[in-house]
């Protein structure tokens, strides 16, 4: 079973910025993708920005421009850097891996980071 752990949430101020870490408890399998995803109360989860296996990268429009995923594959460990922070931000941070082990795609989810945008 693989774990992965996230750190780097808080409470900022609009305009601040947050990193945020993610890092799996066991380095198996080969790594198909590692993305970020929020979720504010009432609403679905959303993708706020993922990285595959050969480096390209998507993200969330309303993050363009503001927020940076990058990963150390070697490491099993995913990152976000997130600048210029809006109150929109303020919402329930997940970090998502997809590890093939034996041929077999599984998808692995933290447990969650708050992340609080306000003055």
């Amino acid at each position: 079973q693989v774990q992965l752990v996230e750190s780097g949430g808080g409470l900022v101020q609009p305009g601040g910025s947050l990193r945020l870490s993610c890092a799996a408890s066991r380095s198996i399998g080969s790594i198909s993708a590692m993305g970020w995803y929020r979720q504010v109360p009432g609403k679905q989860r959303e993708s706020v920005a993922v990285i595959f296996s050969d480096g390209s990268t998507t993200y969330a429009e309303s993050v363009k421009g503001r927020f940076t995923i990058s990963s150390d594959n070697e490491k099993y460990m995913v990152y976000l850097q997130m600048n210029n922070l809006e109150p929109e931000d303020t919402a329930v941070y997940y970090c998502n891996m997809i590890i093939r082990i034996a041929l077999a795609p599984r998808n692995y989810w933290g447990q969650g980071t708050q992340v609080t945008v306000s003055s």
